[in-house]
């Protein structure tokens, strides 16, 4: 005890100054988000959140989305708030995960179920003032005998603009979003031609062959009202003066066709309608009510294809679950013996599907099952010429046969996992009773085994309900039916059956039917969960 409080006496204890800090000894800088470091790195990133954010609400405000507008500028506020002041270190980790929530989830599901009320599609994309003004343009027509202006195609920043002389030498200027106007400044050529303006990026023939799409597509309106003509050029040298067949009275809120004198009304329906039920083709959005809901169940387009749709998708989605957990349990029994030599690299086998991404290896399974050049039915089948993805029937076996190949090796894994954990004493007291094997994977490892996996087999199921990239990758979705309009298949299931709604072809893309689909599908989903959910509650005895 002496000699060890001496030696305790004996240390030297550095001497400290009134900070705290050993004296003589070096100071080390505070690290930490209060530091001057931590200040600095606060300051950078925050600065380029402000800077990203006073970007977005400029372009918010010049396009007047003042709802969007006044929501960004709270979110930035709080975003400094949170960061900036000391305290509320909580809230400093939550924010980004709580911001993205609420942009990628929160706001999605609310913006959807708007969509889904609305009648959003093609031809219906944009307000009533754009829809006529899209009227008006898509029914111009060149006037016969129209003066010919000499035209330069000019350019200001990304806008361009035609530089024209009519046939009495007067110059002007106009672009889409400026109509003609005159200008006396202008560079003319020895034939009077005006050639070029102070100010203005001319643009050469080269340059015009290379933008001919937007030289082309120009559209330059002789006034304010587009009905008195436009402007319009084919090669950048020369424009003829073109008027719309169909002239807009903004009094009677009427469209009427030039020729035939037909008078369009307003339908209420986001459409222009003439008495005897023609429409013209461009619309505008508006709420719509339940009628996406009805169509989905009442129209004769869709309502056969639909229900063959809901009850494949139960079928994949159920077979698949099952056929992968039958597989991957058998291989993870399989390789769980003690005995078994060389089990680490037989499982690394086992998991190598896992490995590739799923819409690489539908791309590649569709190459396989090809029914002319396909490598199953030359190299393996001897050159039979079986229609994997095209016949109804063997294109369903297809996909559930390259959905067990990409879904067994996540069975296998969680399996393996769940064998493992088991209680070895209980299929040991089972052996010395004199139970069979086949009785003890019934009586004991299978139950065990779905107390821990029932959760798990739910989601798979879930996510099987919208196992879209196998399908669309695999088959597209065909071989399509034929008793509707819409691009849908036998093998669509609700997921790829919205896709083509919203962004297919067929009938056209309407996506606020799809959104209601898309509802129907969130709907059976998470009904489907709760109540397996709940009946897994009944598994917990078990333990």
């Amino acid at each position: 005890m002496s000699g060890e409080s001496t030696s305790t006496r004996g240390a030297a204890t550095p001497a400290r100054g009134a900070d705290g800090a050993p004296r003589g000894g070096k100071r080390r800088l505070p690290s930490g988000p209060d530091s001057l470091l931590g200040i600095l790195a606060k300051i950078i990133l925050l600065g380029i959140v402000d800077a990203v954010a006073a970007y977005a609400l400029f372009q918010l405000a010049v396009g007047e989305e003042w709802l969007v507008f006044a929501i960004s500028l709270v979110v930035t506020v709080g975003i400094n708030w949170i960061y900036l002041r000391k305290d509320g270190l909580p809230a400093k980790y939550l924010a980004p995960g709580v911001l993205f929530l609420l942009v990628f989830q929160v706001f999605v599901m609310f913006f959807s179920t708007y969509i889904a009320f609305t009648n959003y599609g093609d031809g219906h994309n944009s307000t009533k003032e754009d829809a006529i003004s899209s009227i008006q343009l898509s029914a111009l027509e060149r006037v016969p005998d129209s003066p010919q202006y000499a035209a330069t195609v000019v350019e200001d920043g990304d806008e361009l603009l035609l530089l024209v002389t009519d046939p009495s030498g007067a110059v002007g200027l106009g672009g889409a979003e400026q109509p003609l106007e005159p200008v006396q400044s202008a560079q003319l050529d020895a034939t009077g031609k005006a050639i070029g303006l102070d100010g203005y990026t001319t643009l050469q023939f080269g340059d015009i062959l290379g933008r001919q799409g937007e030289v082309s597509s120009l559209v330059v309106p002789l006034t304010d009202n587009l009905d008195d003509g436009t402007l319009q050029t084919q090669d950048g040298s020369t424009a003829y003066v073109f008027k719309p067949r169909l002239t807009y009275d903004e009094s009677a809120d009427t469209f009427t066709h030039v020729g035939t004198g037909v008078v369009y009304s307003d339908s209420g329906e986001g459409t222009f309608r003439a008495d005897a039920g023609s429409e013209l083709g461009t619309g505008w959005k508006i709420h719509v009510g339940f009628e996406n809901f009805a169509k989905a169940f009442g129209d004769d387009n869709l309502r056969g294809p639909l229900l063959q749709v809901v009850v494949w998708t139960f079928a994949f989605a159920f077979l698949s679950v099952i056929t992968t957990f039958g597989l991957g349990l058998f291989l993870a029994i399989a390789f769980n013996r003690a005995d078994l030599k060389g089990k680490r690299f037989y499982r690394i086998l086992m998991i190598l599907p896992y490995a590739f991404p799923a819409f690489l290896s539908g791309l590649v399974w569709s190459g396989l099952m090809n029914a002319e050049f396909g490598f199953i039915n030359n190299a393996i089948l001897g050159g039979a010429n079986l229609p994997w993805l095209t016949d109804p029937i063997l294109s369903k076996v297809s996909v559930l046969l390259v959905n067990l190949w990409l879904g067994y090796p996540y069975m296998f894994l969680v399996c393996t996992g769940a064998l493992q954990s088991l209680p070895a004493e209980a299929e040991e007291a089972a052996r010395m009773d004199g139970a069979s094997a086949w009785m003890i994977f019934r009586a004991i490892k299978l139950p065990l085994l779905l107390v821990s996996l029932a959760p798990l087999l739910i989601s798979s199921f879930a996510f099987n309900f919208n196992n879209f990239n196998v399908i669309y990758m695999l088959t597209g979705g065909g071989p399509r039916f034929s008793d509707t309009t819409f691009d849908i298949g036998h093998t669509d299931i609700l997921i790829t059956m919205v896709y083509k709604v919203a962004f297919g072809t067929g009938a056209g893309r309407d996506y606020g039917l799809a959104s209601a689909l898309a509802i129907i599908i969130f709907i059976v989903v998470g009904v489907i969960s709760a109540i397996s959910f709940r009946k897994t509650k009944a598994l917990e005895e078990i333990n």
